[in-house]
């Protein structure tokens, strides 16, 4: 099975370039206008090669009913893990808006994130879901969609309470990241958009006040998914924001308009919209917390401010190489990804090449939307699994110690399932509770057209998820017909956490131009559980992100880490969850500080929710 690139370009130098279009069993040449960073059209656009997937055309997988497997593949009388609770959760109150049907430009393609949080401290989590916009509304013709906060009521359902929290953006969202950024003990939220972003302030009463022009971070181009992280360890959450594509609402990139010529924006052989290959793209950019409610963009002297103009999709700030020091992992479109380490001093070196962790095993960039943080083979050490586009496959990739990856995917039994589908949000998580970490991808295709081809891919497409069997290898876990993995959606953002404080981890997906879907976790064992409500000391952020913990059953030791954004531009539930397994007790609990401190537990309570503040141990709530 080829897993070659779809095409690559033969550089010559400023003068011109030849694209090379594989394509199953044919080779044509595509000759491309001329173009430096220089020359370009009159708003800013490169025309040096468009197009978004970065894997070759593969046959198409098809069931035993003919349907493809990205909307098909059903299996009667499966154990069912999810079901679709989003109506009778009250959820389905929102819809999603992104542009028109057609999807004609990339603006309206990516979709947006979803948070959940705990915006009231009743130890409950919400949930908050961006909205997109349309050009009509950005040009102040028509009502502008809105996002939705959801209370949550504990007793299943959620209530929409926008209006009270004044947090409904009427913006062009993408990405949304929470955290607790003046150490008040409420969570705030950051909001990316096209256009200015927001930072919602909590005001402890149900309200939130933006306060993104006060605070310095509104950027103003297109920003998606960011992260809060406390990189220089003064006990207070920075931000980095990363950057999309430029784009201009009154000349949008169009092949045959503007100067792009007709058939330059193709997949597969077939028009669609151009990019993000071939247009400039957003820098990105990593704010520092002042601690007086402003912020000083220190990207350029930090080392992480993109000068090469990727596209990046989502971002995570978290200890990679476990010296205690948050370094940075962001995933770019189509484009190589970045992985940056802490030197300690306020900057970051690019460590993306010499990691592993930029390329694939072949040495060839993906499409990249979304990253899954966690310890899926409990040795100790932070690993990642990335979304990438159709006839691609979803990466994992191994840390080896010392900033050092390897890509695992095919041993791992993760690649050739995934490469019909087009990934979104994603997520490690213990769906079964017994000790080892599962994971989860959201998937949608962005060109709505590859339903009228027999390319075996869908626009709407089922999740997937995997289980882990061993730590090395995971393996589908089939869908239940009419279950929540039976559910076909074109998804974008996903969250997880444990919305009914059941010690079951429940996932939240955006769907773009419809309606979300909760897909509650109905799986019934014997295992056991522990959930870690983290609380930070003076010296420490107050949400503790950036903190690491590990949990001991016996010979069995699992890792877990606070971090805000990852996924698709989404943030999770903060609290850590751990399931133990047929394992009765946890021996100790080891809390790595953001500060340095480090904290132990011996024998904490299992089965429920355990609160524990740095300095003072375990906090009954």
């Amino acid at each position: 099975m080829s897993k070659g690139p779809a095409f690559s370009s033969i550089s010559l130098g400023y003068f011109g370039s030849i694209a090379i279009v594989l394509a199953v069993g044919t080779i044509s040449l595509m000759f491309l206008p001329s173009a430096s960073p220089q020359d370009v059209q009159g708003d800013g656009r490169q025309l040096h090669q468009s197009g978004e997937s970065t894997g070759a055309a593969h046959a198409p997988v098809k069931d035993a009913q003919s349907r493809p497997i990205t909307a098909g593949g059903f299996v009667d009388g499966a154990p069912v893990v999810f079901t679709d609770i989003t109506r009778a959760a009250g959820l389905d109150k929102f819809r999603h808006r992104s542009g028109t049907p057609e999807k004609s430009t990339i603006l309206e393609t990516p979709g947006s994130g979803v948070a959940l949080l705990d915006y009231d401290n009743d130890g409950w989590l919400d949930i908050y879901l961006l909205n997109g916009s349309t050009f009509p509304a950005l040009q102040g013709k028509e009502p502008a969609p809105r996002a939705m906060l959801f209370h949550n009521n504990h007793d299943g359902t959620f209530t929409d309470v926008t209006d009270k929290a004044g947090v409904a953006n009427e913006r062009w969202g993408f990405g949304v990241a929470v955290g607790d950024y003046d150490n008040d003990g409420w969570p705030d939220i950051y909001v990316s958009n096209f256009g200015k972003n927001r930072l919602y302030h909590n005001n402890h009463d149900g309200t939130f006040t933006d306060v993104a022009e006060k605070a310095g971070v509104t950027l103003g181009g297109w920003s998606t998914g960011a992260t809060w992280g406390d990189y220089d360890r003064d006990g207070l959450l920075d931000l980095f924001v990363p950057g999309y594509v430029k784009f201009n609402v009154d000349n949008p990139p169009i092949a045959g308009k503007g100067g792009i010529p007709h058939g330059f924006c193709q997949f597969r052989g077939v028009s669609v919209m151009c990019g993000p290959r071939g247009l400039p793209g957003e820098s990105d950019h990593l704010f520092h917390n002042n601690g007086d409610g402003t912020f000083t963009d220190v990207s350029l002297k930090a080392g992480v401010s993109d000068p090469r103009g990727y596209y990046g999709l989502s971002s995570v700030f978290v200890d990679v190489d476990d010296d205690g020091w948050l370094d940075l992992v962001v995933a770019n479109d189509s484009v190589p990804k970045y992985l940056y380490r802490n030197k300690h001093d306020g900057t970051f070196e690019d460590v993306s090449y010499l990691s592993g962790f930029a390329l694939n095993d072949e040495g060839r960039e993906q499409a990249s939307m979304g990253i899954a943080v966690g310890d899926y083979n409990r040795d100790g050490k932070v690993d990642f699994c990335v979304t990438n586009f159709s006839d691609d496959y979803n990466t994992l990739y191994r840390n080896d110690g010392d900033a050092s990856f390897t890509d695992v995917s095919f041993s791992a039994g993760l690649a050739n399932v995934t490469i019909p589908f087009l990934g979104w949000g994603t997520g490690f998580l213990d769906y079964d509770n017994d000790g080892l970490l599962d994971v989860f991808f959201a998937n949608g295709h962005v060109y709505p057209g590859v339903d009228r081809q027999d390319w075996g891919t869908t626009w709407a497409q089922r999740p997937l998820l995997f289980r882990n069997g061993n730590g090395v290898k995971f393996e589908e876990v089939a869908p239940a017909t009419g279950s929540g993995l039976a559910v076909v959606v074109s998804a974008r953002g996903a969250a997880f956490g444990d919305l009914f404080n059941d010690g079951h981890i429940d996932v939240v997906m955006n769907v773009i131009d419809s309606t979300p879907v909760l897909l509650r976790n109905v799986v019934k064992n014997s295992n056991h559980w522990l959930t870690l409500k983290l609380t930070g000391g003076s010296k420490s952020p107050r949400d503790a992100i950036g903190a690491k913990v590990f949990v001991t059953t016996g010979a069995i030791r699992q890792r877990g880490d606070v971090f805000s954004g990852g996924s698709y531009a989404s943030s999770s539930d903060p609290r850590l969850h751990f399931g133990l397994g047929t394992a009765n007790a946890v021996d100790k609990v080891e809390i790595l500080w953001p500060d340095g401190t480090t904290e132990e537990i011996k024998n904490p309570p299992i089965d429920r929710i355990v609160s524990f503040t740095e300095g003072k141990g375990i906090v009954e709530q």
